[in-house]
């Protein structure tokens, strides 16, 4: 693929971080050292300044205040590898050996392109008589010392996280150089973590070609594909690693995440299991084991293993967060007071401290002390906001785009393209609006597949958005009216045959993605004869629960009542949209409809799929399989009236979003919805 630069404008303290460091290289550690402490005055959590201060300190030989700087630095920046190997340093100079030995370790498993931490490494171990150890640090040393000195800074840089100088000097590298596996690797690994994931999986497949024997990449792309949701290939890929060792711990993973993908939960089950055989106590793969339980209806287990991995690692907010998120377990005072005091803790981190408060928030609803419930709530949301780059104005433009070129006239021009198989029921609108239950009242019906939320059709609209995209003037879904009657055929073909692999026989399945609501204009045109199923929830409900929901990616709407409020607004204006240019088209399905009256809701489902009635749609928590999403345990109980009004508790507090949802309250109700 054509390799290009990149490049980034410098902030003034970046500026005045080179000059640092700078100093520090010409031995002016004094000078270093006391231009830094006035910046970090200014800016008390700049990892650099911290570092260049410790740094500074350790050469001036006043460790223990350098490791009072660098342990302040890695409480703030536990995945900063160079304020660990910078530590290691310290203890290396007080002739600590167990204590640097342990630093620098923390440092080369967080950043293995460290080649004074694997020289001091070798040496402290030597020092201890551990020949065996010093032998693998040497080798270390000599892989980094054979690889060009570019790589090696850029890998060291994207390890700590330093994306855009990591991609400038290894594009740099490249357009240099040509073609060279590792480069070509990492510039892959950056793209990921940029969420560039056409461009991996090219680089890796060229990665690949050159190099077949690496096992690094291979594992990569199998890592990118299954992020592209190509868990199929996916499991290719990692097959071949598992044939050459069968016992590593990162396939086995990604194994088990590839046979989750498929829908294979007892695979992935088995293999975990074999895993902890192996590890026991570990606390991830305990967590993911319990996913597994909970998404087959192993309750019971799936609890034992979410309070295994509790036990394990102290504050681990998403152990907590898994047992609020079954919606059916209730938290003991002990758990609950452990929580507190984790959350309350200084050192724990933001991603840690997001899941305890949402957990937080569950456990006092349950206790009905709603205020504190709420303020639990509202912090996790905060913090998961401040985290997040969603811009409400995308969704926006897009669906004015929608509405300007998917009209009436745009349909009739191209009135029997696509693949008329009518195979696929579409159940999309907001999360937690109803989807699971409608999902599962259709799983039950002999002729019908549950699958779960596939990812095929956002996967066209990115296609079809292109590489680079400006979301302020986007290609899609403009770049829809240039497509041939045959390319429209061909996607709907490629989304029957992307989705085989979820599917066991029945004639009809579902594809349960809520965001599809946006790309209707898109499954009409490739599938024509698919149904659709507009799952809708009065919004106040709606929106409250989505704001008391920590998602495990995405939806990224739902963590502020102006944001979750303008999304629901404008999921109205679109889909009165489709209602106008594709009258009929869609079945609207209100969730409060189908509480008041399960068997009429059921039997007009029925109906507009072409269905018979069957009396297990009514009886539909009786039937056995994979649910994937945080309703998995409610629809596995009869319809209860219970969470319709659970807002109401928290109506003082939720001002913002009534006034936000305007006359969404009215609208979502309207003849014209």
């Amino acid at each position: 693929m054509q390799i290009t630069p990149a490049t980034a404008a410098s902030s003034p303290i970046e500026h005045e971080v080179r000059r640092l460091r700078a100093l520090q290289q010409q031995g002016q550690y004094e000078e270093a050292l006391q231009s830094a402490l006035p910046l970090l005055a200014q800016i008390p959590e700049n990892r650099d300044l911290l570092l260049i201060i410790g740094g500074s300190l350790r050469l001036l030989g006043r460790i223990a205040e350098a490791l009072e700087a660098l342990d302040r630095l890695v409480a703030l920046q536990p995945r900063f590898s160079l304020g660990h190997q910078e530590r290691g340093l310290c203890f290396v100079a007080l002739k600590d050996a167990p204590r640097s030995i342990e630093a620098l370790l923390q440092a080369v498993n967080i950043n293995p392109a460290l080649p004074m931490s694997w020289r001091m490494l070798e040496g402290v171990y030597r020092i201890a008589g551990d020949a065996e150890n010093a032998a693998k640090a040497a080798a270390h040393v000599a892989t980094l010392k054979a690889m060009p000195p570019e790589v090696v800074t850029a890998t060291s840089l994207f390890s700590d996280g330093d994306l855009v100088p990591a991609e400038q000097i290894i594009r740099a590298f490249l357009l240099r150089h040509g073609d060279h596996p590792e480069a070509m690797r990492l510039l892959a690994k950056i793209g990921m973590a940029h969420d560039v994931l056409d461009d991996a999986e090219l680089l890796l497949e060229a990665t690949l070609a050159l190099e077949p024997d690496h096992h690094a990449a291979r594992y990569d792309y199998a890592q990118t594909l299954i992020n592209r949701h190509k868990h199929a290939q996916a499991r290719e890929q990692v097959q071949q690693l598992l044939a050459i060792d069968p016992g590593n711990l990162d396939y086995r993973s990604l194994a088990a995440t590839a046979a989750v993908g498929l829908g294979e939960q007892e695979v992935a089950i088995e293999i975990y299991r074999g895993m902890l055989a192996d590890v026991p106590g570990s606390a991830d793969i305990q967590l993911w084991l319990g996913h597994a339980l909970k998404t087959t209806g192993q309750v019971p287990s799936a609890i034992e293993a979410y309070r295994g991995a509790a036990a394990a690692r102290p504050g681990f907010g998403d152990a907590y967060w898994s047992l609020a998120n079954l919606k059916t377990y209730r938290f003991e005072d002990a758990e609950i007071a452990c929580m507190q005091a984790e959350e309350a803790s200084a050192s724990i981190s933001t991603e840690d401290r997001t899941h305890l408060c949402f957990a937080l928030g569950k456990a006092f609803e349950d206790r009905g002390e709603i205020e504190r419930s709420w303020s639990f709530y509202e912090r996790g949301n905060r913090l998961r906001r401040n985290e997040s780059h969603y811009r409400p104005e995308i969704l926006e433009t897009n669906t004015r785009r929608q509405i300007e070129v998917c009209n009436s006239a745009f349909f009739e021009r191209r009135t029997g393209w696509g693949d008329p198989r009518p195979d696929p029921i579409f159940i999309l609108g907001l999360p937690r609006a109803g989807s699971t239950l409608l999902e599962q009242i259709l799983a039950s019906h002999s002729q019908v597949e549950g699958t779960q939320e596939l990812p095929d059709i956002q996967r066209f609209a990115l296609d079809l958005q292109g590489r680079d995209p400006d979301l302020d003037d986007p290609r899609y879904p403009g770049a829809l009216e240039d497509l041939s009657a045959d390319d429209i055929r061909q996607m709907g073909e490629k989304y029957l045959a992307d989705t085989q692999v979820y599917r066991s026989g029945r004639p009809f399945f579902i594809d349960k993605m809520p965001n599809n609501f946006r790309h209707i204009g898109l499954i009409h045109l490739i599938l024509p004869k698919a149904k659709i199923i507009d799952a809708r929830r009065e919004p106040m409900a709606c929106c409250f629960s989505n704001l008391k929901q920590l998602f495990a990616q995405g939806q990224e709407f739902s963590y502020s009542p102006e944001d979750i409020a303008r999304y629901y607004r404008t999921y109205l204006d679109l889909m009165e949209h489709w209602d106008r240019a594709l009258p009929g088209r869609v079945l609207r399905v209100h969730h409060e409809d189908i509480i008041d009256d399960l068997e009429s809701g059921v039997r007009r489902i029925l109906d507009y799929c072409g269905l018979d009635f069957e009396p297990g749609c009514i009886e539909f928590h009786k039937t056995r399989r994979s649910v994937r999403t945080p309703s998995s345990e409610q629809v596995r109980q009869p319809i209860f009236r219970d969470g319709l009004d659970q807002w109401r508790a928290y109506e003082p507090w939720l001002g913002p979003l009534k006034d936000a949802l305007g006359d969404a309250v009215i609208r979502y109700r309207s003849k014209r919805a």
